[in-house]
């Protein structure tokens, strides 16, 4: 069982912090908020300075409370509907692999995947959910993380994606 727990751990610390550093970024790298909000707005948000703070803020949140195994279905959650929008808005025209030009969904669909997993299984005995005994038993956390997720990144989309027509 320490192995699952240690793996449990790995996989929270790697994706959550690497999510969380990806919104720091968003927020205090290169040209900052305002970059990553002309970008939103490149790609056909709505209203990119608000997306390009949620985007932050969610990336950030929920990273960290995934890593620190907190809350981890809502965490998961979060990642999952952060990495949906991506997908759909930045990715999926461009291929599976990351490495075309434009950068293809492989990355983002991977860390929705380790997002549902570790919901569907708990964050572990090395987590805040165990040592606060929060648990999500059986298939809730799956339920959890994929409704809230989906559907938060279903609803973001249909109010504020719309995308830009390509000209002939």
């Amino acid at each position: 069982m320490q192995q699952i727990d240690a793996g449990l751990l790995a996989l929270r610390l790697v994706f959550g912090l690497y999510l969380a550093y990806h919104g720091f970024n968003k927020v205090f790298g290169g040209n900052g908020l305002t970059g990553t909000a002309s970008w939103f707005g490149g790609i056909g948000m709505r209203w990119p300075k608000w997306q390009a703070r949620i985007a932050a803020t969610t990336e950030m949140g929920a990273g960290v409370l995934f890593a620190a195994g907190l809350s981890t279905p809502v965490a998961a959650s979060g990642m999952i509907g952060v990495m949906t929008v991506a997908i759909v808005a930045a990715h999926w025209k461009n291929g599976f692999f990351i490495f075309r030009k434009g950068e293809g969904w492989e990355y983002c669909a991977s860390i929705a995947v380790v997002a549902l997993t570790v919901a569907t299984m708990g964050a572990g005995r090395w987590s805040l959910d165990n040592a606060l005994d929060i648990q999500f038993h059986g298939w809730w956390g799956a339920v959890v993380a994929a409704g809230l997720g989906i559907g938060g990144a279903v609803l973001q989309l249909a109010l504020c994606y719309r995308p830009t027509k390509p000209t002939p």
